[in-house]
């Protein structure tokens, strides 16, 4: 059976397309991976702005404004995303909001708060918001927000086009500049512009915007406000559009790949224009952000005559020799290139505009799975939601990083976008990282899910948010398929299949080069749905759920034989870090109940991370039922790292998640180093670590003296032996698809725990876990010393309650309060966690209870604060600690 791979033409090929960022399209844009912003390119500016904005939040509605009432004045902003229906025209006369005194010059909003961008209001709390459930985070997200700022128009912009980019605003936004209504968009989740040229002057203009949260509109956490980035982009009335670049490569070999790029540029003017468009290619410096030095291949140059008030589409074919290959790490190297776009008039440039891409083939094969260069990539993936734990919603590249740093060590190779087109930059990310994605919208269609989801908006909207989110992140190459809804509703309905061919369709028309997936809980094999599906996702339905070990992966593989499948939820795996409970369950995998797993009084899961919600199943069945299946191409763990909302299993006491594999505070659980036994079995292979071998628990249990206290060990070895207090508690050796050394009959005493495992008969890997005392200071550690001195820049400090000999005591918990501050130079604490789900101290509070022996405390420097500053952590009773970090 020959794979399938489109080109760019819906033709089969064994090249397929690889694409740039059109994030980084805009002039200057991504440059270089940080929170700093670009400059210009010649004939455009893309300027940031985030700071200098005024905002205020009220929880009962303070204008008599809403969705409804502005939606005429709202829908015309997707038109220009319209293929299939009619687009909507706006209304002439005076519209809704134009006597509302905050989209007023005249308004006063000195007494509001000074906030910058992105910015996620609910973040702060206090928690137990009124009204809001715990499965969103029981934080204030509802209400409607005001945000405003002046803008400064010059001389030299009279005559331009002047477009408003906002990344994302979490929800129903609407935007007026000089008290005239613009538009907006009322999902929260995708990019939009408004064409700020007809209502700006030169000198000072209002822009205002309002942000409309209802109290139910979402199943976890989504933040609220402009919680993404904001753009202002001035560029002549003749100029590239936006997303307005596509690149493919339809043949990719070793020695050459051909280059098709179209190229839509837009004149707003009111006459129309002979333009020159050249375009050249060089290799992207993802060290310094910048291009290299030299020419690696150009376009023939164009013209195109473009009428007043139109666009128009320009094609052009190059071929790079030698190409240097995108591919996921840690097999293949994530190669970058940048198309460089110029369009010239009377020979004069007035607009550049960049497309980072790059080359590289895929291919989908129903036996095999996805390969990419040829080369079959098993799918080690995680599901991951937006937020950033105690810095909430609001986008931050560092906190992004920092993700993904964690996801790659344990071996993660792909991202399923959990639920939602993610903020621009973590694509970036990804694809300078290595990482495949599966980029996805939609958690419901026409059926809700709850009462104020995006049901209400999906007849109106959801050609327009689909064709916009394909045509912002179809140049990424880390982007191996689109996923177009998770767990809908109406999945088994007739209707729920005619949908399902419809966004298919739209797919198809925007990108032809990749394949589409969704999430599917109950469809069965040879439903409307399914068969519309191109890759189904399997939610739990692959290795069985709950106990089941009964699969829809054969009956999927008979209905479907060309077919790619994949899990696209597996696992649901439950823990709170570093506690452990007892009895220990017997068996490989048990649901998770009060008194089985989980504690009602504590709100604690075991973390011998073999507890798992009713319909999942624990780490170690669903490695055994994916290998059972040799065509199976891979998995997404739900989740990997916790995140705010959705605590099953305690729904209604918690405030964030226990299905991650790192917790909310971006410390390892148990099951990291499961993971990582099966994804890296040979971590030397891989970087210079050393070989793994995890031993749980910890080893300090004074109540537990003379019981049973299950030892387990995680690693890749072929065989492992444990010795208790020196003493050997036995050989094992590990069986098939197993990661799992379990020593269930130890007895406890004081001392140390030490495992020696094998491979090929010699000595591999130890560890060794000793019983901490008293605990007697506290110990900090960055996760980077050097930060960036732009006010966006992270470091992530770690403090650890230890004993006199430095062991860190892991039963120090809500006995130990621990205070951060920031004892000398110019920076802030952002704010501190612990990553206890059950913990509803506010995030923004310096004072914080260590969990499991440990606290984080999330510090940023001032802007423009350059040189050294001090950290330091202090607890009742315990020796003091402090950090020094440099700020540049």
């Amino acid at each position: 059976m020959a794979p399938t791979v489109f080109n760019a033409r819906g033709l089969f090929l064994l090249g397929l397309t690889l694409l740039g960022s059109p994030q980084a399209a805009e002039a200057g844009v991504a440059r270089r991976l940080s929170n700093g912003y670009p400059t210009a390119l010649a004939g455009r500016e893309r300027i940031g702005i985030n700071t200098g904005w005024r905002f205020s939040r009220f929880e009962s509605n303070p204008d008599s404004l809403s969705y409804d009432v502005l939606k005429e004045w709202i829908l015309p902003t997707g038109n220009d995303f319209i293929v299939n229906g009619d687009k909507h025209e706006r209304p002439t006369g005076i519209a809704p909001g134009s006597n509302v005194t905050y989209v007023q010059t005249s308004f006063d909003d000195s007494e509001w708060e000074t906030v910058s961008v992105p910015h996620d209001w609910a973040i702060k709390g206090p928690f137990h918001a009124p009204n809001i459930p715990n499965s969103m985070g029981a934080l204030p997200i509802n209400g409607v927000g005001w945000y405003r700022r002046n803008l400064t128009i010059s001389s030299s912009d009279v005559g331009k086009s002047i477009f408003l980019d906002i990344d994302g605003a979490m929800s129903n936004s609407a935007v007026w500049i000089n008290g005239e209504i613009l538009g907006g968009w009322p999902y929260g989740y995708n990019s939009f512009r408004l064409d700020l040229t007809p209502y700006v002057k030169e000198g000072e203009n209002l822009l205002a915007i309002r942000i409309d949260n209802p109290l139910n509109f979402s199943r976890w956490y989504p933040g609220a406000g402009l919680y993404r980035n904001v753009w202002l982009v001035k560029v002549d009335q003749t100029h590239i559009g936006q997303h307005g670049t596509y690149i493919t490569t339809p043949v990719v070999s070793a020695e050459s790949a051909d280059v098709d790029l179209t190229i839509e540029i837009e004149n707003k003017g009111n006459s129309s224009r002979q333009v020159e468009v050249k375009t050249d290619v060089y290799v992207f410096d993802t060290e310094t952000g910048q291009p290299g030095a030299e020419v690696v291949a150009s376009f023939p140059p164009a013209t195109a005559s473009v009428a007043a008030g139109s666009k128009q589409s320009v094609n052009a074919s190059t071929t790079v020799t030698n190409p240097q290959l995108w591919g996921p790490k840690p097999d293949q190297v994530p190669n970058l290139y940048v198309a460089v776009t110029t369009l010239l008039a009377n020979g004069t440039a007035i607009d550049s505009y960049e497309t980072r891409f790059g080359i590289r083939s895929i291919a989908y094969d129903g036996n095999t799975g996805i390969s990419v260069n040829g080369k079959r990539v098993y799918i080690q993936g995680t599901n991951n939601h937006h937020d950033h734990g105690s810095i909430g919603a609001a986008f931050n590249v560092r906190a992004a990083e920092r993700q993904l740093e964690l996801l790659q060590e344990m071996g993660c190779n792909a991202l399923r976008m959990s639920h939602n087109p993610p903020a621009p930059e973590l694509l970036d990310l990804a694809d300078t990282f290595g990482f495949l994605v599966l980029d996805e919208i939609f958690d419901v269609w026409k059926q809700e899910k709850i009462d104020d989801d995006y049901h209400v908006y999906f007849n109106e909207w959801h050609e327009p948010d689909l064709r916009t989110f394909i045509r912002r992140d179809r140049n990424h190459p880390s982007i191996m398929a689109w996923s177009f809804g998770n767990e809908i509703v109406e999945q088994s309905t007739s209707s729920g299949g005619a949908t399902a061919r419809e966004l298919g369709g739209i797919i198809r028309e925007e990108d032809p080069t990749r394949q589409f997936s969704a999430g599917i809980n109950n469809a069965q094999a040879g439903s409307e749905f399914a068969t519309a599906v191109e890759i189904p996702g399997l939610n739990y339905q692959g290795e069985g759920r709950g106990t089941s070990f009964s699969s829809a992966y054969p009956s999927y593989h008979s209905a479907y034989p060309d077919k790619v499948l994949w899990s696209t939820e597996s696992s649901s795996g439950v823990s709170s870090r570093g506690t452990y409970l007892f009895p220990v369950t017997s068996a490989n995998s048990t649901t998770v109940l009060d008194g089985t797993g989980a504690d009602a009084d504590t709100l604690f899961v075991s973390a011998y991370e073999l507890y798992a919600v009713s319909w999942g199943s624990s780490p170690d069945k669903v490695f055994g039922m994916q290998d059972k299946f040799s065509y199976a191409a891979g998995e997404f763990v739900w989740t990997g790292w916790d995140y705010i909302g959705e605590p099953t299993p305690f729904d209604t006491e918690a405030r964030s998640s226990y299905f991650g594999i790192i917790d909310l505070a971006g410390f390892k659980k148990d099951r990291f180093f499961l993971y990582q036994a099966r994804w890296r079995p040979d971590l030397l292979t891989v970087t210079d670590s050393t070989p793994m071998a995890h031993i749980l628990p910890h080893w300090t249990w004074p109540d537990r003296v003379g019981e049973v206290t299950p030892v387990h060990v995680f690693s890749s070895a072929d065989e492992a032996e444990l010795f208790v207090n020196g003493a050997s508690a036995g050989k094992l050796t590990r069986q098939p698809s197993n990661y799992r050394f379990r020593w269930d009959n130890v007895t406890y005493a004081p001392g140390d725990l030490r495992v020696v495992a094998y491979k090929d008969g010699a000595v591999w890997a130890e560890d060794t876990v000793r019983t901490a005392g008293a605990p007697a200071k506290l110990v900090l550690a960055a996760d980077r010393a050097a930060i960036s001195a732009d006010g966006r820049d992270l470091s992530f400090i770690t403090a650890a309650v230890v004993d006199a000999d430095g062991t860190t005591v892991p039963e120090a918990g809500d006995a130990i309060a621990i205070t951060f501050s920031v004892s000398s130079g110019a920076a802030a604490i952002v704010s501190t966690d612990n990553g206890n789900p059950a913990d509803f101290t506010a995030f923004p509070s310096p004072t914080r209870d260590a969990f499991g022996g440990l606290a984080l405390a999330v510090v940023r420097a001032e802007a423009g604060a350059a040189g050294e500053f001090t950290v330091s952590a202090q607890a009742d009773g315990l020796e003091g600690a402090e950090i020094v970090l440099t700020a540049a």
